[in-house]
């Protein structure tokens, strides 16, 4: 094998050294109007942007946007798009709760996240609650799917999903270092250089990228802050015109001190939005990843690609809130007025509280997918095929430690004795197994795109403390269709129709108690959509959405979050629109001067729920006290569905200039909002009563709407530095964000500024 002789040497001289031959600058995608921009020269032509070829409607969010805008966050990120609601926790988006057209955001569990279309949850099919999420700053542009086309991935095909992209390789060695610093003690430094060389030991090109980021910073919260290291690797290596290896590699690491859950009403009233009594809390996660996609082309028309992945998560929690705000752990531990202070707005000293509750994560999952990429015509009209198969693989490993003192880490004491004990002990497995065919037929100015998805999922789970362990499993298919008419060339009319579908988590389909199964099956739902994208005139596009999502069963938690409330499942109607207009005005009228204006809306009329929904009774039989008459308490046919704002508005006035500057204004509006299926305006209307723990916890109650106002600008002093200055929450507003466990508030005014400098 003398090609590979000396190929490590060769890899690492293409991405380090300066001096090596430029690759051959390769064709731009179809998708290259939005496709992001180079480092220092064209990059490589990958296969990994998908949302141009497909039917229905989708959303692109560029690298050109991301740094123009100077984006803190992913949520601040996917606000640019209609019909996603990102709601913030705590502040640096380490833990975004994201949704689609309605869906509750909390954990993003109805969202299925994509890199470089591979599936990066670090449990899709038995766990898919998103408590970890790479810097945004890494990435080079953002797609969003929310059509039919989503059955090409899976398993969460509900109502989008959403594919990052990674950095490309540039042709010629080439860089960029940037610093950003800010007040709350933020600073971020980004470092990223790459390049190909070709005819490297009989190859035709070789090379990669690197990228390292680290960010810190204060969260939205008095005693929190949080440190973040991401590094990532990316090489391709050509072997020949038809024959491409891709490797990936990301070591992630966070480190968040004071990670604090929920507020009281009074808490929030009287000692303020940032207040947080949980100084003691810790949060940490490592995760290692790591793909590798082969590219063989048979023949021009025909190509298979193939992607192995694999992932280790560790996540490990440590807290003295359990939940919600009012819990009595510390009642009997120290503070025997903890629930009174706490629901009265006392400030409460949590070193005198001799509990720690940890929740210790990991999570293995790998998977091997071949997808095949054909055009023909085999029925006598010109095709686009793709189909792929899939198998998948998980393991959870879960404990949970109730810990003796305020800063237990462990159950167990080096010095003898014990700090506490281990309360779960479990296993969860979920392996998975799936194939999609969808044929794209056009024929003039119309395509139609008929296709299929097939889902086998089984479970296992043990319950390591007394030896009790199940199984489940279930299999779904999913029909979709799509087509779409263009009859003149700066509009295209969208139609769309599929059977969504998302697995239920390992230990909602299994007991954890006996190893039953559980009567939780698979979400399952009707999606449609129809619309129109256009291009009226140069430097103006538009696309309008109508969507009609029909829920046969949804699955929902009683207080839509808090895990001490059984699983339940009923039928739900979301209904709406969304509007994505631009218009850059000296593309309009041909100026150097480009004043330019943007708006991403939906309206949401109609977020009800079709029936009351039903708890998923204990392994006796019996329904929990919270759930009167097998029913979640307050729900009924009806009532508008929690966490789902009428109207999500964000509109942005700007201007730039070829010289390289640009300057806007983001305003994001959120209407709104139930946090609880009683549909309360305020906790004092709990039918428990107004001084009920419930009434005062701060999980009840309206969340009205608000507004956040961002300023960005940035100027590229000459060629290879450019400067910025951005400020998020110009108005310093102080809002509510989420009352899942608590009050959540949103983050206060941030000022950053720095610098990129390319080489």
């Amino acid at each position: 094998m003398p090609k590979q002789h000396g190929l490590l040497p060769a890899l690492l001289a293409g991405v380090m050294a300066g001096s090596v031959a430029a690759a051959e600058p390769e064709a731009h995608s179809p998708s290259a109007e939005n496709a992001v921009d180079t480092l220092t020269s064209v990059e490589v032509e990958e296969s990994v942007e998908k949302a141009a070829t497909f039917s229905g409607s989708t959303a692109v969010i560029s690298k050109d946007t991301l740094e123009r805008d100077q984006v803190f966050t992913v949520n601040e990120a996917l606000r640019k798009a209609p019909g996603v609601y990102v709601r913030d926790e705590e502040g640096f988006g380490l833990r975004p709760n994201i949704a689609f057209r309605g869906q509750n955001p909390f954990r993003s569990t109805k969202v299925l996240f994509l890199e470089d279309g591979i599936p990066f949850n670090f449990a899709p099919y038995g766990d898919n609650d998103i408590y970890y999420h790479p810097p945004i700053e890494r990435y080079d542009g953002i797609e969003i799917y929310k059509g039919a086309d989503l059955t090409q991935f899976g398993p969460q095909t509900i109502n989008g999903a959403i594919n990052y992209l990674t950095p490309k390789v540039p042709t010629t060695p080439g860089g960029f270092v940037s610093f950003t610093g800010g007040n709350r003690d933020y600073l971020n430094g980004h470092a990223r250089y790459g390049g190909m060389a070709k005819n490297v030991q009989g190859l035709d090109a070789i090379g990669g990228v690197v990228d390292y980021i680290h960010k810190e910073g204060m969260e939205n919260r008095d005693n929190t802050f949080a440190v973040v290291d991401d590094a990532n690797l990316k090489s391709i290596i050509d072997f020949d015109a038809r024959n491409r290896l891709t490797l990936r590699g990301d070591f992630y690491h966070q480190d968040e001190q004071g990670a604090a859950f929920g507020l009281t009403d009074a808490e929030y009233r009287k000692l303020g939005a940032r207040y947080n009594p949980d100084k003691n809390a810790n949060f940490t996660n490592d995760r290692w990843s790591t793909s590798a996609t082969y590219e063989h082309s048979f023949t021009n028309d025909v190509t298979l690609e193939t992607s192995f992945y694999w992932s280790a998560y560790e996540r490990n929690w440590w807290r003295q809130q359990n939940e919600f705000p009012t819990e009595n752990q510390c009642v009997s531990r120290g503070i025997p007025t903890y629930v009174q202070d706490r629901e009265n707005g006392i400030p409460v000293d949590m070193d005198l509280c001799n509990y720690n509750s940890g929740r210790l994560r990991n999570y293995e999952t790998w998977g091997v997918a071949p997808t095949l990429h054909a055009k023909h015509d085999l029925f006598g009209i010109e095709s686009r095929l793709e189909a792929g198969f899939r198998a998948h693989f998980e393991n959870q490993y879960r404990r949970m430690i109730r810990g003796s003192t305020a800063d237990a880490r462990d159950a167990s004491n080096p010095n003898g004795g014990s700090y506490g004990q281990l309360t779960e002990n479990n296993e969860r497995f979920a392996d998975a197994y799936s194939g999609f065919v969808q044929n794209k037929f056009i024929w003039n100015d119309w395509t139609f795109t008929p296709g299929v998805r097939v889902e086998s999922v089984s479970y296992q789970r043990k319950n390591l403390l007394n030896g009790a362990q199940g199984q489940s499993s279930l299999t779904e298919i999913l029909p979709s269709f799509a087509m779409t008419y263009a009859p003149i060339d700066s509009a295209e009319l969208f139609f769309g129709i599929h059977r969504g579908f998302a697995p239920p988590r390992v230990e909602d389909a299994v007991y954890n108690d006996t190893g039953g199964s559980a009567e939780v099956g698979a979400e399952i739902s009707w999606n449609t959509e129809f619309g129109v994208r256009a291009r009226p005139v140069r430097g103006v596009k538009t696309e309008l959405t109508y969507f009609h999502n029909d829920f046969d069963s949804l699955t929902v938690l009683g207080t839509v979050g808090g895990g001490t409330v059984p699983v339940a499942q009923g039928k739900a109607l979301y209904e709406g629109i969304e509007l994505m207009a631009r218009a850059d005005f000296g593309d309009v009228f041909n100026w150097t001067h480009n004043p330019y204006a943007q708006i991403a809306y939906m309206w949401l009329p109609t977020a009800e729920t079709t029936e009351a929904f039903r708890c998923v009774p204990l392994s006796s039989g019996a329904y929990p006290a919270s759930c009167p008459g097998g029913n979640v308490f307050g729900s009924a046919p009806g009532k508008r569905a929690p966490y789902a704002p009428e109207s999500l508005l964000t509109a942005t006035l700007g201007y730039s200039h070829a010289m390289g500057f640009d300057a806007h204004l983001e305003a994001a509006f959120v209407s709104e909002q139930y946090a609880d299926f009683l549909n309360l305006d305020s906790g004092a209307d709990h039918p428990n009563g107004p001084t009920s723990s419930a009434a005062l916890g701060g999980s009840y109650g309206k969340i009205n709407d608000y507004v956040v106002v961002n300023f960005a600008s940035s100027y590229k002093v000459r060629k290879d530095l450019t400067l910025f200055v951005s400020l998020k929450n110009l108005l310093d507003n102080t809002y509510i964000t989420d009352r899942v466990r608590g009050i959540q508030s949103g983050m206060p005014r941030l000022v950053q500024a720095g610098f990129k400098y390319e080489f």
